[in-house]
């Protein structure tokens, strides 16, 4: 990502916000996914809208109702939603039904592992099932809040009431729990798989160094953290929930203790989204006027993608060569920026 200009400079913030192809979503976007060059947002309903890199819009159907988890690997996107059933799509616009619930719970969370296994839950039930295997199930003290695979071997992530599961579905034996009081929802490993962090329900990070469980809060925010994003190389963990981004170091062997974030872009509105550049150290941050703006980390120097225009951005994604952007607002007015 060559030229980038601070707002101000000659043509900066004109020449990026006239380069964004404007993209509709009906009903609204969740979540937004790159499969190649291809963006895939991830409606609230049913369906998900398909962006290829030339333009071309096709809409698939995913659930019989409501959309209520997703994730990516580059590769695939699995969805869980209120009809009961984990549905894979990959870039084609081929669409498969993964999983049904036998109770027609709804599918609260969903996780995908770079070998292929997949992992979902339904109540406090946690599944996992990986390729040419037989679906395997952990259940945990209360409803399951977040799941997610770490980077190293089939270990999954459980986030619950007070605290968070490591489970080994391949091995015999207990599984690790790292407990904190609380209600833990979104969870996610390092890169570097050293650390664990959960986003509370309350407005605050909690955190695990995995060689010890030594803890790491990290607390101050206005308003919960819906959203994280770990910076190129996992020296930083960006975070949504306050009027700037919040960026909490994860460089040294203890991580955040003891050591104060960077605070970078500050608007008059809270960020709501935010994902980092995977090859520079560069974010975007959407935020709750729906601005987006393009952040260098080292100076904070920022460039405008979008002008504010409410409702609060919703989902942000870069993809995998980090020269497309895809952004949407909660009422699915979106738009992909080339880079």
């Amino acid at each position: 990502m060559s030229g980038f200009e601070a707002p101000g400079e000659a043509g900066s913030i004109a020449s990026v916000t006239d380069r964004v192809k404007p993209v509709a979503i009906e009903g609204g976007a969740s979540a937004v996914h790159f499969l190649g060059d291809t963006a895939v947002f991830i409606g609230t309903e049913e369906n998900a809208t398909l962006v290829a890199a030339d333009g071309t819009t096709s809409t698939v159907s995913l659930h019989g109702g409501g959309i209520l988890s997703a994730a990516c690997d580059g590769k695939r996107i699995v969805t869980g939603g209120d009809d009961g059933k984990v549905t894979l799509l990959d870039g084609s616009g081929k669409t498969e039904t993964f999983a049904t619930d036998a109770k027609r719970r709804w599918i609260d969370n969903v996780a995908l592992h770079p070998d292929g296994a997949v992992a979902w839950s339904a109540g406090k039930i946690a599944y996992v099932r990986a390729p040419k295997g037989e679906d395997k199930f952990f259940e945990v003290p209360s409803t399951v809040g977040g799941l997610a695979f770490a980077p190293k071997g089939l270990r999954l992530a459980i986030a619950h009431y007070n605290g968070v599961t490591l489970w080994f579905p391949n091995m015999a034996g207990n599984a690790e729990f790292l407990e904190w009081a609380g209600s833990h929802l979104g969870v996610i490993f390092s890169p570097d798989n050293r650390f664990l962090v959960t986003a509370m329900h309350e407005p605050a990070l909690h955190g695990w160094r995995l060689a010890d469980a030594k803890h790491m809060r990290m607390t101050g925010y206005p308003g919960r953290v819906r959203s994280m994003s770990w910076t190129v190389g996992g020296k930083g963990l960006a975070t949504s929930g306050a009027d700037t981004v919040i960026i909490w170091p994860f460089a040294s062997k203890d991580g955040p203790m003891g050591k104060q974030p960077a605070m970078l872009a500050p608007l008059q509105a809270r960020v709501s989204a935010v994902a980092c550049h995977p090859k520079n150290d560069i974010l975007a941050a959407g935020y709750s006027d729906g601005t987006v703006l393009l952040v260098r980390m080292n100076d904070g120097a920022e460039i405008l993608a979008r002008r504010n225009d409410t409702p609060p951005i919703a989902a942000l994604a870069w993809n995998a060569k980090g020269t497309l952007l895809a952004f949407s607002d909660e009422d699915g007015a979106g738009g992909i920026l080339p880079l």
